[in-house]
């Protein structure tokens, strides 16, 4: 038998298989073997734990406070830790704008915004945009023209026309398109939307 031959009947290097190890243990060396380049091939516990960081804001008049991943969305926390659920998931891209609030008067997609950045803002959602029994003018606006299908847009769009008109109190026509056009209605309803938001126009005070 030639030498190449019976070097690959050689025993491997005792360092894999040394004699007495059972099967579970070898396995276990083949696997230390095989990452020697120290490329973990799971997640450690503690690489994929987050620590939870300490939040207060102002939400609707009112200061809460969370304990949370920095970086989790504002939608989650406002739906799941406040119950605030007025404001709904979309798409989670930001392209929709069914999630809609106000930070600081201004609208923003909570599904795009980290909870950190809201972090000693003051926030309204669509439930503290009515004052008591009062509706907000944007939404008298709103229920005026029927200017909703489904529904579920709604908030969102509502938030978004509060944000144009805190920004711009007498928007023009090419204002409030350039603006509402990131809004999706699913319904196709805009035509009702674009009479309610000219009707809410000039009426409007600053949230």
């Amino acid at each position: 038998m030639h030498a190449r031959s019976l070097a690959c009947l050689t025993p491997m290097p005792a360092i894999l298989f040394p004699k007495g190890d059972d099967d579970a243990t070898l396995v276990t060396r083949l696997a230390t073997a095989a990452a020697s380049n120290r490329t973990a091939a799971w997640p450690t516990p503690n690489r994929t734990r987050r620590m939870h960081s300490k939040f207060t804001f102002t939400v609707n008049g009112q200061s809460r406070t969370v304990w949370s991943d920095a970086q989790r969305p504002l939608l989650d926390v406002l739906r799941e830790d406040l119950r605030l659920t007025g404001t709904k998931y979309g798409c989670g891209e930001g392209q929709c704008r069914a999630c809609t609030v106000l930070i600081n008067g201004k609208a923003v997609a909570s599904c795009l915004t980290p909870v950190a950045e809201a972090d000693k803002q003051t926030i309204v959602t669509i439930e503290g945009l009515a004052s008591g029994d009062k509706l907000h003018p944007v939404q008298e606006a709103f229920l005026a023209e029927g200017a909703f299908q489904c529904g579920y847009c709604t908030p969102g769009m509502i938030m978004g026309t509060v944000g144009l008109l805190n920004e711009v109190p007498h928007p023009s026509e090419e204002e409030i398109v350039s603006r509402m056009q990131r809004y999706l209605c699913r319904c196709c309803h805009y035509p009702s939307l674009l009479k309610a938001i000219r009707r809410a126009v000039g009426q409007t005070p600053p949230r």
